[in-house]
């Protein structure tokens, strides 16, 4: 039977989440309330916010996951994420704020389409039809997860650990808008980061210590200590590590991230900010690598390397820090789902509904429709859950490289080169995300695996590149350019 202490810490925390949405939902009755918290966000908000997004349930089950079945060679995410983050941190936030504040953006389609002088709507209808599709699948992995943690941790069964998901995510999400959901990460994030600090702690501990546990390991499989892994000093190795350190250019130009730089209150909350987003990234990734090969010395043999963080919590943990973890999972799931909700139906109602067919309705009009369209993408996401039940880390990375391969060579050519056209731009986004998907469906398994993200990002990019240097781009977009520029100071 499940311990009643903690049904009661999940219930607890559960309650928390739905006082967020209530207390939020005074300000997502327009537009720019419900999508970005009114850009009223301050610096500590948006650090944990962005990171609790960007890591999802793919830290907590997929990535200790990855730390129980490769043991070292995991580091090499560890080490694209430090990165990614870092980058987008210091180079991306405070030029895209300076843009996004300047046309008044509350998506990034919406800074595309302003920075391009798009006057046919062409990025907001591309982007609408990536997004969509990808953020089905992102979900899709996130309610596996949370169908996966509500059976290992309760023993709810698979199908109805989805829906219990769903159903709290959809109610603080539709009536608190962007403003619950940052509250909500930032109270995620350090709840996950509370606990990828321990698991590990305290895993090494009941090893036997640091060296006992990697005796333990080297006995398993000796590459499990190895920086390459199974591959060794290889062409499939060399592949192998890239594509790891590859993740963290998703960091660098995702919508659900960029709409974190354009929720914050100004300029000093991004400076603020980033050294916290670091620190946060480095506890999250190590502690759950650590944890996951902690985990391997303990328990080998599992059958689902995603299963050891609920397996580790109920065997090292009072009932009461089992809650805390089944918690923790929750968390991770709801902060990316939240996010990827707001982000699809902003896409659908801001990008479609109010600026390429030109609607006349009302801003609460508008927030209603939005709410709408969360739930019913969420609704969908949960169909794709029910019928398929994928490995969380392969179809989170497959959604994460698409959404990343669309967006970011452009917003990185469009915030750094001022010769970008928008030819080159619309280009670059539609050769990165057809790329990624032909990589996946055709190629991948012909090519060492090599993770998409890498194909994609180059394809977009070079195609951004080359259309942008046969056409022209639009003489005020570049005196626009350089005025920003010299606002925001140099960046490198």
């Amino acid at each position: 039977m499940t311990s009643a202490t903690v049904i009661g810490v999940v219930t607890a925390y559960l309650l928390v989440l739905l006082a967020l949405g209530f207390w939020a939902g005074r300000e997502s009755r327009d537009l720019k309330g419900y999508y970005v918290a009114g850009k009223r966000l301050p610096a500590w908000v948006i650090a944990f916010s962005s990171n609790a997004t960007g890591e999802s349930a793919w830290l907590l089950l997929g990535l200790t996951g990855m730390g129980y079945a490769v043991g070292v060679h995991a580091f090499w995410i560890i080490l694209g994420e430090v990165l990614g983050v870092a980058a987008a941190w210091v180079w991306v936030a405070r030029p895209f704020k300076a843009y996004t504040d300047r046309y008044d953006a509350i998506t990034v389609p919406d800074y595309l389409t302003e920075r391009f002088r798009d006057t046919r709507h062409l990025f907001r209808w591309i982007s609408a039809v990536i997004v969509l599709s990808m953020v089905m699948a992102y979900t899709a992995a996130q309610l596996t997860a949370s169908g996966k943690a509500f059976d290992s941790f309760l023993g709810t069964g698979y199908t109805t650990g989805v829906w219990i998901g769903l159903g709290i995510v959809l109610f603080y999400t539709t009536v608190g808008g962007f403003k619950a959901v940052a509250y909500s990460d930032f109270l995620q994030g350090i709840l996950m980061l509370g606990c990828l600090v321990t698991l590990p702690i305290v895993g090494i501990a009941a090893a036997g210590g640091w060296e006992a546990m990697t005796g333990a390991l080297a006995a398993q499989d000796p590459a499990l200590l190895r920086p390459m892994g199974i591959h060794g000093v290889s062409l499939a190795g060399v592949v192998s590590a890239a594509g790891s350190v590859a993740i963290g250019l998703a960091f660098l130009g995702s919508p659900q991230l960029l709409t974190r730089f354009m929720a914050a209150r100004d300029q000093r909350q991004i400076i603020d900010g980033g050294l916290w987003a670091v620190l946060c990234v480095i506890g999250f990734d190590v502690g759950a690598v650590l944890g996951g090969m902690a985990g391997r010395a303990l328990f080998p043999g599992l059958g689902d390397p995603e299963t050891i963080l609920p397996l580790m919590s109920a065997d090292f943990f009072p009932a009461f820090f089992t809650g805390i973890f089944l918690v923790v999972v929750l968390a991770a799931i709801m902060s990316t789902v939240d996010s990827l909700l707001i982000l699809a139906s902003s896409a659908v109602v801001r990008d479609v509904v109010q600026q390429a067919l030109g609607s006349r309705a009302s801003e609460s009009s508008l927030s209603l429709l939005g709410k709408a369209v969360t739930v019913l993408i969420g609704v969908a996401g949960l169909v794709v859950a029910l019928l398929e039940v994928r490995v969380i880390f392969d179809f989170v990375l497959f959604a994460w490289s698409g959404i990343a391969c669309a967006f970011t060579p452009v917003v990185l050519c469009s915030l750094f080169w001022r010769r970008t056209t928008r030819a080159g731009a619309l280009a670059g986004m539609a050769a990165g995300f057809l790329v990624t998907v032909v990589w996946v469906r055709v190629f991948k398994s012909n090519f060492y695996d090599l993770y998409e993200m890498i194909p994609g990002f180059l394809a977009g990019m070079a195609t951004c590149i080359v259309v942008s240097l046969v056409t022209r781009p639009d003489p005020e977009a570049v005196a626009e350019f350089d005025e920003v520029k010299e606002q925001v100071g140099p960046v490198f």
